[in-house]
């Protein structure tokens, strides 16, 4: 439990560290910030509740001098635990991702301040034969505030629920990491036990991007990372990633960051 869900009162270090593939659920109890993701700008004003779901591919947060928060990051198994058995959890997670900022009215924002103290204060409670069933319960009521927010906000989501399934798993591989190892689309369409070019238009019909999109996406942002590690050589970071050479590693960063290694780094 110490590693599944983690609460913090900061952004800082999001996407990072022990959190690196944790969900972040965020409250905004005072202030502003604002998160550089997914080539778009957040904009997190006081009573806005947010879900970043890849948080790697969070690239900068400004927060306002007065910014306060709330921020409950659980684990993407632990989240499949507590998801409750309904389809809005696939459509309403695939919306979020490109529109994941939902402000709040007064009732709501006191319901959902009361559901952050109420994890904390059941994530304390160490002691609790059932821990790990008050926890999967506690998140799952959680998970549906924020499902009912989304409704409100966002009414009915119109996507088929097969193929959100089909984008759910895509993204969920991406975020343990398969693209550190497999940047082929075939490569997930087999997993997924479609055709490649399906899983291509259920990504562009659902997301507004390609497959291959998301694949890179998400192996720029992790490269531009282990490039700011100084510790490691472009060649452990070439082997980190599967390629095949140090010279592919160094055509694939210029193509994508538009700098060398070198000249990234700096």
């Amino acid at each position: 439990m110490t590693n599944e869900i983690i609460i913090r009162n900061t952004l800082e270090g999001i996407g990072e560290g022990e959190v690196a593939l944790h969900l972040a659920h965020i409250l905004c109890l005072e202030g502003g910030c604002e998160i550089d993701y997914n080539d778009t700008t957040l904009t997190i004003r006081e009573k806005d509740c947010t879900i970043i779901r890849a948080t790697q591919l969070v690239t900068a947060v400004r927060p306002s001098a007065d910014f306060r928060v709330e921020v409950i990051y659980v684990d993407p198994v632990f989240i499949e635990k507590s998801t409750p058995n309904n389809n809005y959890g696939m459509r309403g997670s695939l919306s979020l991702a490109q529109n994941p900022v939902m402000h709040l009215t007064d009732e709501e924002f006191e319901r959902c301040r009361r559901d952050f103290e109420e994890v904390g204060r059941r994530h304390m409670m160490v002691w609790h034969h059932f821990l790990q069933d008050l926890m999967v319960s506690t998140i799952q009521t959680l998970i549906l505030d924020f499902y009912d927010f989304h409704a409100r906000i966002n009414g009915a989501v119109e996507v088929q629920s097969q193929s959100a399934s089909v984008m759910q798993r895509f993204i969920g591989m991406l975020e343990r990491g398969d693209y550190r190892r497999n940047r082929e689309v075939t490569y997930y369409a087999s997993e997924l036990c479609i055709a490649p070019k399906y899983l291509s238009e259920i990504s562009k019909s659902i997301t507004g991007n390609s497959a291959n999109w998301w694949i890179n996406r998400f192996t720029v942002l992790d490269i531009s990372r282990q490039l700011r590690d100084r510790s490691l050589s472009f060649v452990d970071i070439s082997e980190m990633f599967n390629f095949s050479s140090p010279a592919y590693f160094s055509r694939y960063v210029q193509r994508y960051l538009g700098e060398s290694p070198s000249e990234y780094r700096g």
